[in-house]
């Protein structure tokens, strides 16, 4: 039930945002991860220090900016919307993350992550199975993928971690595949 609830949630966000769609499309509203579930993402991944890590769909940058900080990672985010990339750099710059941290303001769809040992992802099934043949091309064996949430159509996770509650009453499920 929980994973239909955060589901309605992110769609009814999705269709709030009236996006036109004839740009390029966005795989997810933005919803920010609680920091306790960041943290529990960056800890099922294994990240370790100096590791190449990935979050798609960085929103305001605190996966990346904890990675960085805290983890001691070479963190990277993509980002499609350009205020949220303006806001998650500027926080970088202020923490003066800059050499350990960076955002991209792109098209997850057009990215080359296959220097990454993790990636993080909080996107909707239907983006899921949409980035999976790219991920499925580009990542080398061994790469950790943390999925929030929502799982890949036809991959099954070597481990899930149930969040009953993130400190703001929500639950969260994640899930870890390697490739």
């Amino acid at each position: 039930m929980r994973t239909w609830i955060s589901l309605a949630v992110l769609l009814c966000a999705t269709a709030a945002l009236g996006q036109d769609t004839k740009s390029v499309e966005k795989l997810a509203p933005y919803y920010p991860t609680p920091e306790t579930v960041v943290e529990r993402m960056l800890k099922l991944g294994g990240l370790k220090a100096g590791e190449k890590m990935f979050d798609l769909g960085s929103g305001d940058g605190r996966i990346v900016i904890m990675a960085a900080e805290k983890f001691k990672a070479d963190a990277t985010g993509v980002e499609f919307d350009a205020d949220l990339v303006k806001e998650s750099s500027t926080r970088i710059r202020s923490l003066g993350l800059e050499k350990r941290a960076r955002i991209i303001h792109g098209d997850i769809a057009k990215q080359d992550f296959s220097s990454a040992a993790l990636l993080t992802v909080y996107l909707l099934p239907t983006s899921n199975s949409k980035i999976r043949p790219l991920l499925e091309k580009q990542l080398k064996p061994g790469t950790r993928i943390v999925a929030h949430d929502f799982t890949f159509q036809d991959w099954t996770p070597i481990k899930e971690e149930h969040i009953e509650d993130d400190g703001e009453g929500r639950s969260h499920t994640l899930y870890l595949y390697v490739r």
